[in-house]
């Protein structure tokens, strides 16, 4: 077989015309050491490298990454890749430059001259890669720089952010569009036009029919594209456990399991009370959520990544990008909004091929949360027909009224306000104006998605800081306790363009390069801020509201349906899948995930709570041998491997008996299952 030059793999020059096989496989040799694709990888490359616009469906860790890198080094130029994950992101940067390939990145938390110097590399260096987060595309430094930069393909991850009808629509996904439009029209200074549409791939491993459908037709493809792989997991069993008390359950699972795991709930304050309760039972844990410093989350998230505790507990932020492939278990403790956040966040469960568990704790009570979630997400527009709104029973959290309440609160009067931005502090106005604050965050999503308000409810802001001394005057600074110094050494060590402008500061991370604690650091800054050797702006929690128009009455809002009824009607949707999901148990509980996304000619897993309880129905003798030792063991006692051979063994399928070497293979796949335990030649439950 013919291979590629290193150089040919680089750049695509000089190498033969792509539509066969072979010198892709020989590019993911080269680089990646694989000797052959899997699944649909090839036919999506294939498709890129004709030209077209794709979408590709595949699994979490199916080899997404694989399908736009492998023909970005067959091809000459750039690839943008455009995808919300920070983690993803340095992951794939640091793994291309250890393969030799040149890639950059570019994420909040770098200064502008950061970002000015990476986006000039791409335009004037060999630059294969450039990560972006979808919010970097509508700012004005990057427009102007991307349209000098020989791009070859556009790649979306995490393209089912793209549509409205989707479980997790972000509106800076649209810019998207927007950029191939920019691209269609280059710098002629630096770069010639291309002679066709640049492609563009779309990755998802979450999509419904129709989001499918409007993924492609938001992105502007040419021409419908899909390539579908299934999401079928054959090594993870989906099971739900009907419990009154999840943590007495949730304990029980993580002492029987004793791999790596993952739980997940709805609230930051209940991550850290599970998180306390898993350690003093003796289950190494630590939590994780939004609200936590960048430097806590990475220490946290590399603390569960080297397995130096067993358990992250966490919010739905955690995961993303992690490619953790032992990951054995993963716990629900309260029910997600939609089956697609629950299929995802249950995917990163056995990455590695081997049985691992999804596990949603359920009871009665969690129908009516779900079914609240509705109301709490969509707020009513307007109160009924000849209601004052002194009457007592006036909706509290009218839609219009949060809008109006917003304009007294920031003192904006009507016909005025456009461009406008206000911190907004949330508990100060639920207080002032009797709101929940559920509500109030909801109503300005929905203002956000009608397009008279920007609504930032978790910000980048970060501390900022800017050293007021020059470099030599800081050097002349004598008698500063040694602790300052160690501050100053790290902010040196760690930033760059600290003398010349405002630069965003980790405060836990420069606690964790002086040796010093948070607190402390953050006091020394306050300190050498007011001696006038620095300037320190501290980090803020505070949501940003920015006005899109000027500020009118409002009675005159126009909400419209595809921006309130149809979503609502779509959130019902996915909220009554759940319940569907979590309350039926007679259908695999497989094939109603694989259904619900579309795929319906699927079969039964056999290893879900549904399909183990039909062991009264089995459709093997392997099957009868695994219930009569489930039931012999039901008493909670040790049983000898002799009274398991000594077991009813008629068959229902043959004249002979069930032999010993299926009672053998009924116990290895118990105790594989972890529903059975071996001490010696004793076996229990």
């Amino acid at each position: 077989m013919a291979k590629l030059s290193k150089s040919e793999c680089d750049t695509g020059k000089d190498s033969p015309p792509l539509g066969r096989g072979w010198e892709w496989t020989t590019i993911l040799n080269r680089y990646w050491g694989y000797t052959d694709f899997r699944g649909i990888q090839q036919e999506i490359i294939e498709s890129v490298c004709s030209g077209k616009d794709t979408l590709g469906l595949m699994p979490t860790g199916g080899g997404k990454s694989i399908t736009f890198q492998v023909p970005t080094m067959a091809m000459q130029g750039l690839c943008l890749v455009i995808t919300p994950l920070i983690a993803l992101m340095k992951d794939q940067v640091y793994a291309l430059r250890r393969n030799g390939i040149v890639a950059y990145a570019i994420y909040s938390g770098m200064s502008r001259d950061e970002i000015v110097a990476t986006l000039e590399n791409c335009i004037f260096g060999d630059a294969k890669f450039l990560y972006v987060s979808p919010e970097r595309l509508s700012t004005e430094i990057f427009q102007n720089k991307v349209r000098k930069m020989n791009i070859c393909l556009i790649t979306v991850d995490e393209a089912h952010c793209i549509s409205q009808w989707g479980y997790d629509f972000r509106p800076a996904y649209l810019q998207i569009a927007k950029i191939r439009e920019l691209l269609a029209h280059p710098s002629p200074l630096y770069h010639h036009p291309p002679t066709q549409p640049i492609p563009v791939l779309a990755l998802t491993a979450t999509a419904t029919p129709e989001v499918i459908d409007d993924i492609q037709e938001q992105l502007h493809f040419r021409e419908k594209n899909v390539f579908r792989m299934s999401f079928a997991r054959d090594n993870l069993a989906y099971r739900v456990h009907y419990t009154d008390d999840k943590e007495k359950e949730l304990i029980s699972l993580l002492s029987r399991n004793k791999g790596c795991a993952i739980v997940y709930t709805r609230s930051r304050a209940r991550t850290k009370e599970i998180a306390e309760i898993l350690n003093k039972h003796g289950i190494p844990s630590t939590f994780y959520h939004a609200g936590l410093q960048p430097a806590v989350k990475d220490e946290r998230q590399e603390m569960w990544q080297h397995d130096k505790v067993r358990v992250m507990v966490a919010t739905n932020a955690f995961g993303m990008g992690i490619d953790k492939p032992d990951v054995r278990l993963v716990v629900h403790t309260d029910c997600p909004s939609s089956l697609e956040a629950y299929f995802q966040e249950a995917g990163r469960a056995g990455r590695d091929g081997r049985r691992s568990w999804a596990i949603l704790l359920y009871n009665n009570n969690d129908n009516a949360r779900l079914k609240s979630r509705i109301d709490d997400t969509f707020p009513p527009i307007a109160p009924p027909k000849d209601m004052e709104r002194d009457d007592p029973d006036y909706p509290k959290d009218n839609i219009r009224d949060i809008y109006d309440h917003l304009a007294y609160f920031f003192q904006i009067g009507i016909n005025s306000g456009e461009g406008c931005t206000r911190e907004f502090n949330i508990d100060k106005f639920c207080t002032y104006f009797h709101h929940f604050p559920t509500r109030v965050h909801a109503a300005l999503a929905i203002l956000q998605k009608a397009g008279y308000i920007e609504y930032e409810s978790d910000p980048d802001t970060k501390a900022r800081v800017k050293f007021l001394l020059q470099r030599h005057e800081l050097y002349q600074l004598r008698q500063l306790p040694a602790d300052y110094e160690k501050v100053i050494t790290a902010l040196l060590r760690c930033y760059g363009a600290l003398f010349v402008e405002y630069v965003y500061v980790d405060e836990a991370f420069v606690a964790k390069q002086a040796d010093m604690d948070q607190h402390t650091v953050y006091t020394i800054l306050k300190e050498l801020s007011r001696r006038a050797i620095i300037d320190f702006i501290p980090r803020k929690n505070i949501p940003l509201i920015t006005y899109s128009q000027d500020r009118i009455d409002g009675c005159d809002l126009i909400i419209t349906k595809e921006v309130y009824d149809r979503r609502k009607e779509e959130f019902a949707r996915r909220i009554q899948a759940v319940i569907d999901y979590a309350s039926n148990d007679t259908i695999c509980r497989s094939r109603q995930l694989l259904r619900y996304f579309g795929e319906t000619d699927t079969k039964d897993c056999t290893h879900c709570d549904v399909c183990i309880n039909r062991g009264s129905q089995p459709a093997d003798d392997l099957q009868i041998a695994t219930s009569k030792i489930r039931q012999l063991l039901s008493d909670g006692k040790r049983h000898s491997i002799d009274e398991l051979y000594a077991i009813d063994k008629t068959s229902a399928y043959t004249d002979a008996n069930i032999s010993n070497t299926t009672i053998d293979n009924a116990l290895k796949h118990l105790l594989s299952e972890e529903q059975a335990f071996m001490d010696g030649s004793f076996v229990y439950m």
